[in-house]
């Protein structure tokens, strides 16, 4: 599934290039991996709870996919690491097994990232090799 949603960001970004705004992106990605026959939803929000209340600071995800995978999405020169520290956040509080950091910037590009609830940890992995105990074939 992560192969297909990086696909499905490339064939986006071969379609309508670089410079345009990340919420074109997010619905021309979302489109396309409902075409490939996942489910998506968009702008998801996130609350926050501190001890069990509910605080007033909300998120927005960009993208979950098949509610287990949380799609960051940006369209900068570079991406930086307050872009990963967003998503890394992500994980954290939503316990999803799976990110991906999506930028359509000049070149697309994209970093994926596992997220270990009973370490409260996240790596990094890509095609090539993990690093952390857990088999890239688990996320097929």
């Amino acid at each position: 599934m992560v192969y297909d949603i990086v696909g499905a960001g490339i064939e986006v970004h071969s379609t309508l290039g670089f410079g345009l705004s990340e919420g074109v992106y997010e619905e021309a990605l979302s489109i396309e991996l409902e075409e490939m026959g996942y489910e998506c939803y968009t702008q998801v929000d996130l609350p926050t709870y501190y001890k069990g209340r509910l605080m007033e600071k909300r998120f927005r995800l960009d993208l979950v996919v098949e509610d287990d995978i949380v799609v960051e999405l940006k369209a900068v020169e570079k991406v930086l690491p307050e872009h990963r520290a967003q998503l890394f956040n992500y994980l954290r509080l939503t316990k999803k097994p799976i990110g991906v950091l999506i930028n359509f910037g000049r070149s697309l590009y994209s970093e994926k990232y596992i997220f270990n609830e009973a370490e409260n940890t996240v790596t990094f992995f890509n095609a090539k090799h993990t690093r952390g105990a857990h088999s890239l074939d688990d996320f097929e």
